[in-house]
């Protein structure tokens, strides 16, 4: 007798087109390219809660074509399927895009958490748990992601959350040595504060924390921005040649100047490039220090490098996300996040540690309120816990 299909259901924010609603879910109702194939996953997508519908809404077209998936009016009759309890066997929650208010620091409220506690609320009621991913980082707020973490451990549920960046391809196509002994690491990426510098953040986790004694904590993190970034490079805060060797990795670096001379840029050329830069410092529990740097103007993707003792050059590759142009309907960097996705529900376990989001949560709240508190240093001793990272790493390798 063939083993039931898991049922699923989403919880989402707003499902319009190039949203992580439609990146994800679509490809749970649509099926993906993977590995030379149209992969369809082995499990059926059957209830579907928005929190916002708009004109540009997709959610009822999909509804019609995929008869077996309902929409509900509540996240509890979702998780139940109309019967009261809970019916489904994973949950994914998409609390990224549409319209909420922002804090008084920039970041938007995305109801990530109000929708973790209503699923909560059904769990408890039910008497069991079942698989959760949760898309992007955990909250805006540091008390509530770390409330979500502890909810989950009390309940015993497998918990998976975070970025495209750690699973995507990476150019070149290599894995940062587990058990190396490193000194420093650096991002090198573009994007807005409170949501591509998370990107950032997990770009340089998902590597670093493979070091000699896997992720120890962070202890102390200081923001920079505009005068205070360009001051901080020229004095060395952070190191050049690390940076440029993250830069080197680059596709879309901008020429510092046309012709056939040389044109990478000089501190010079990017200062005339980049017009607010941001860099987030921070050290961890073990010494190591890390740099990631929003470098609009310059580059539009995530590139990495790290000093790596007994190896001479810089360690580094880029985090390959090749984005949708206007025409295409999905972004491919999602396939390998929802392949991960989908193991954990066939599973029961997680295929990487939410340990690693939760501390790139905490350091996205504590740059935001560095920045907004006048770009002051912060102890940050709430970020200072230890975890392993998965043995085998998540990245995509074609």
């Amino acid at each position: 007798m063939a083993a039931e299909r898991p049922k699923l259901a989403a919880i989402t924010t707003v499902y319009r087109k190039h949203s992580h609603t439609q990146h994800i879910v679509d490809r749970f109702l649509e099926g993906y390219g993977w590995n030379g194939a149209h992969h369809h996953p082995p499990m059926d997508l059957v209830a579907l809660y928005v929190d916002q519908v708009g004109r540009d809404d997709l959610s009822r077209d999909r509804a019609s074509r995929f008869p077996q998936m309902k929409i509900y009016p509540t996240i509890a009759e979702a998780l139940g399927c109309g019967t009261g309890k809970l019916a489904v066997d994973g949950v994914v929650i998409v609390g990224e895009h549409g319209n909420y208010p922002k804090t008084e620091k920039g970041q938007v409220q995305y109801p990530r958490y109000r929708f973790f506690e209503e699923m909560l609320a059904v769990f408890r009621a039910s008497g069991r748990s079942v698989p959760v991913f949760n898309d992007k980082h955990l909250s805006w707020n540091w008390d509530w992601a770390h409330k979500m973490y502890s909810s989950a451990r009390e309940l015993g549920f497998a918990f998976m959350a975070g970025s495209s960046l750690p699973v995507t391809w990476r150019i070149p196509s290599i894995e940062f040595p587990t058990g190396s002994r490193v000194r420093e690491a650096m991002c090198v990426c573009y994007g807005g504060v409170d949501s591509y510098d998370f990107h950032g953040l997990e770009t340089i986790q998902c590597m670093v924390e493979r070091r000699h004694g896997g992720e120890a904590g962070v202890k102390w993190l200081q923001a920079y921005r505009g005068d205070t970034f360009w001051d901080a490079s020229t004095e060395g805060v952070w190191p050049q040649d690390l940076m440029n060797a993250a830069l080197c990795r680059s596709h879309t670096i901008t020429p510092a100047r046309a012709g056939f001379n040389d044109v990478f840029p000089t501190l010079k050329d990017m200062r005339r490039l980049v017009k607010n830069p941001v860099a987030y410092r921070y050290e961890h529990a073990d010494g190591v220090k890390c740099t990631m740097l929003l470098m609009n103007g310059l580059v539009r993707d995530f590139n990495f490098a790290a000093y790596i003792d007994g190896v001479r050059k810089p360690f580094s590759t880029q985090m390959y996300l090749p984005m949708p142009d206007g025409r295409t309907t999905l972004a491919n960097f999602f396939s390998p996040l929802v392949n991960n996705i989908e193991k954990m529900f066939l599973t029961g376990k997680p295929t990487y540690p939410v340990e690693r989001t939760l501390l790139t949560t905490g350091l996205t709240a504590a740059g935001v309120d560095s920045l907004h508190a006048g770009q002051v240093r912060l102890e940050t001793p709430h970020l200072v816990f230890q975890y392993q990272p998965s043995a085998e790493s998540t990245f995509w390798r074609t």
